[in-house]
């Protein structure tokens, strides 16, 4: 009963964080401490009722782990404050719920969701960003067009190499020799990492051009995060004070709206199981 509650709070709260977020841009700190005081509440009763410390332990256990982990992506730049918290929320709340279709805890499970399913919600962002902006299509287009030679050069270098391994691995293990299945093996391995290159050059062009912006700094206001900012924190009065004594103009920078992919992996790892797990049997 009290991980149908969990479940119900992660879910309504981390629903009602990404509206906002993407309202706002941000998410504001009385939704995940909400749901951080509820998970530890609620995982408290379920050790009163069961005489065992073992589910409250677990509920700071991973809670904290998940705080720490998502400050780190906070530290590193990659994640607003909000998103760590939620995180550490969920973690809170869902220590361990006992789900049939998954191949790990919970929390693993969760956490690689979030990931795989925030990767694919990243890049349909920034493609929307970019149909609403022809200027980054350009840029982007013209960016490959410069180092297509050099890319067709290393690729066909990587092609060679893997046929190489495949071949190599084969006659250590005296296993039969299958030229086809190299060829087919190594252009595949190479389609996925040309892939994975040029969408990574896709959202680093669209964060660089369609993300940033110069505005004056009569327009800056609570919450918007500098350009050259490290941490992603907005600014608060007080600097947007300082900074009008300063300056005339600013560079501020916008992220991905991560809030969203919290309740599609949760929704995902409630009712279908594990992404990575499903996507490698469609591939297979």
């Amino acid at each position: 009963m009290i991980g149908i509650i969990s479940a119900t709070i992660a879910l309504v709260g981390s629903i009602i964080a990404a509206i906002i977020d993407l309202k706002t841009t941000e998410i504001p700190d009385r939704i995940p401490h909400s749901m951080i005081i509820s998970g530890i509440v609620l995982w408290c009763i379920a050790s009163i009722i069961s005489h065992n410390y073992w589910p409250i332990l677990k509920s700071l256990i991973v809670g904290s782990a998940f705080l720490a982990f998502g400050f780190l992506l906070y530290y590193f730049g990659q994640w607003g404050g909000g998103d760590a918290k939620l995180l550490a929320a969920i973690g809170f709340l869902l220590p361990d719920l006992k789900i049939p279709h998954l191949q790990f805890a919970f929390p693993i499970s969760f956490l690689l969701n979030l990931f795989f399913i925030g990767a694919i919600y990243a890049l349909i962002y920034a493609i929307v960003l970019a149909i609403k902006n022809e200027k980054i299509i350009c840029i982007f287009f013209r960016q490959l067009k410069s180092i297509a030679n050099f890319l067709i050069i290393v690729f066909f270098i990587l092609f060679v190499l893997f046929f190489a391994l495949n071949f190599f691995i084969s006659t250590y293990f005296r296993q039969a020799i299958n030229i086809p299945f190299f060829i087919i093996a190594s252009f595949f391995s190479i389609l996925l990492i040309s892939g994975l290159f040029i969408m990574w050059q896709f959202v680093n062009i669209v964060e660089k051009f369609g993300m940033r912006k110069r505005i004056p700094v009569s327009k800056l206001k609570v919450g918007d995060v500098l350009a050259d900012s490290k941490l992603w924190e907005g600014v608060t009065k007080k600097e947007i004070t300082q900074i009008k004594k300063a300056k005339k103009f600013v560079w501020i920078k916008e992220g991905v709206r991560f809030a969203p992919a919290f309740p599609l992996a949760l929704l995902f790892t409630f009712l279908l199981g594990d992404a990575f797990l499903l996507f490698f049997r469609f591939l297979i």
